[in-house]
């Protein structure tokens, strides 16, 4: 059974169309408008094992922000209607990955409650190309409130705002990887003692 996801998200802002198979081979195609974004999604989908593609046409005249958010709350919906009923994953996923002086520290679990906690250094620089520095945590409110996950983020220490950023997308595709794996123990059975996620 594949475990696919398609979402198409229009308002007078953007125009998302977001398509995920949890199941592929880190095949990428992405286009946003933002360079940077296109580069941190990428790597989403690169080392998740993610296939995944993403085209918005957002307000770049104004600014990226509706952009960015628009294309993160598609993509967590995506996320949520691919991973279908859950039955047999491993549910919990956590990673941590290093991009030179930066270090970044993912854990996620597949609950479907949508709670984030997120910290990183303080004074990064504001702007890397296009990409204001401040939406990586509103994407990953916007992820975790679509795909219904609780995702814990820290980078404890880094220098670099691209390889600040950067690590953290990269560890949290491969918590995401191993949080929606299927578990050869579980098959059939839902990761919850409550009967539901």
């Amino acid at each position: 059974m594949s475990r696919v996801g398609r979402v198409e998200r229009t308002t007078k802002e953007t125009s998302v169309l977001v398509e995920i198979n949890l199941d592929g081979t880190g095949k990428v195609d992405v286009s946003t408008g933002v360079g940077f974004y296109d580069h941190m999604l990428d790597q989403l989908g690169r080392h998740g094992l993610f296939d995944l593609t993403v085209k918005t046409e957002g307000d770049l005249h104004i600014d990226s922000h509706h952009t960015i958010e628009d294309t993160a709350l598609a993509l967590g919906a995506a996320f949520k209607q691919a991973l279908g009923d859950k039955v047999g994953i491993y549910r919990f996923g956590n990673c941590t990955v290093p991009l030179d002086e930066s270090l970044a520290q993912v854990t996620v679990d597949l609950s479907g409650r949508p709670y984030l906690v997120h910290t990183e250094p303080e004074n990064m620089a504001p702007m890397i190309g296009e990409y204001d520095t401040t939406m990586t945590r509103h994407i990953f409110e916007s992820f975790v409130a679509q795909a219904q996950i609780a995702m814990h983020i820290h980078v404890p220490y880094g220098r670099n705002a691209h390889h600040i950023v950067e690590c953290q997308f990269k560890a949290l595709a491969r918590a995401l990887r191993y949080a929606s794996e299927r578990d050869p123990r579980a098959a059939g059975i839902l990761p919850s003692t409550k009967g539901a996620l």
